[in-house]
């Protein structure tokens, strides 16, 4: 039986995808009217990966891509199996000796250029996860394989029956479950995250659910200088994710 195909768009997407699956790319669809360079150097790779190319108009590409946003670029691609369990990810990221957990939660996040966007910080800051309700969110589709820019075949995406169960199962790996708050007391900089960490994020607006919030060991805020009272949950992403990172790479270098 074949596998079910998806479609993908954009250079970044598509080409890690013929970067780490290039088996899995059936047809790549391209604008024969572009002919700059980065078109040349895409079709290249394409052909060096084996792909099928086939030459479409900019109305076929809106058409297969459901958006006019594809750069002239779409494939049609096999559905990758996606990991069974947040342990399995956790399992295979310590024996390849990846240092310590570090997942991002996103309770509510329901917009695919949100969730492309967390998925793109998530795998520039090392997160070997990124975790989501199954009722409260969005899954993955080529939108948020396009904002993504090739994270989205990279970090792995697990949607979870019951968040506050998945929460709890982290905390008994060890894992520090720290959630984003206006109204925390303490800061995101007041805290040693040289450690096991999973940081939970609500929607922009209505924050994370209450049952969220009290299966936290501890509620943070982002400090904010000026008017806005808070940042695009993509923005928090990145603020806390990389403060992770610059304290793990700081405490390396002592």
């Amino acid at each position: 039986m074949s596998s079910p195909k998806s479609v993908l768009f954009g250079f970044h997407a598509v080409t890690v995808r013929l970067k780490t699956h290039p088996d899995s790319v059936a047809e790549v669809h391209f604008d024969p009217a572009r002919r700059d360079q980065r078109m040349r150097a895409f079709i290249e790779r394409a052909k060096e990966g084996g792909a099928k190319l086939v030459e479409s108009s900019d109305e076929r590409l809106t058409q297969l891509a459901g958006s006019p946003r594809h750069q002239g670029v779409v494939a049609r691609v096999a559905t990758l199996a996606q990991s069974h369990s947040l342990d399995d990810v956790l399992d295979a990221a310590e024996s390849e000796g990846k240092g310590p957990p570090l997942v991002l939660v996103l309770d509510g996040v329901t917009d695919p250029h949100n969730l492309g966007a967390c998925l793109r910080v998530a795998d520039g800051a090392g997160a070997h996860a990124v975790v989501a309700p199954k009722d409260r969110a969005v899954g993955l589709n080529a939108t948020v394989a396009k904002v993504a820019s090739g994270a989205a075949e990279t970090v792995p995406y697990l949607m979870v029956t019951n968040l506050a169960r998945t929460l709890n199962e982290l905390k008994e790996r060890d894992i520090w479950v720290v959630g984003t708050s206006d109204q925390a007391e303490r800061s995101i900089y007041d805290l040693d995250l040289n450690r096991p960490i999973a940081f939970v994020l609500g929607a922009e607006g209505e924050g994370m659910r209450q049952l969220t919030a009290k299966t936290c060991d501890e509620l943070v805020r982002i400090p904010m200088a000026g008017a806005v009272e808070s940042l695009n949950v993509s923005v928090a992403s990145g603020v806390c994710l990389y403060e992770v990172l610059r304290q793990r790479t700081t405490a390396g270098r002592r």
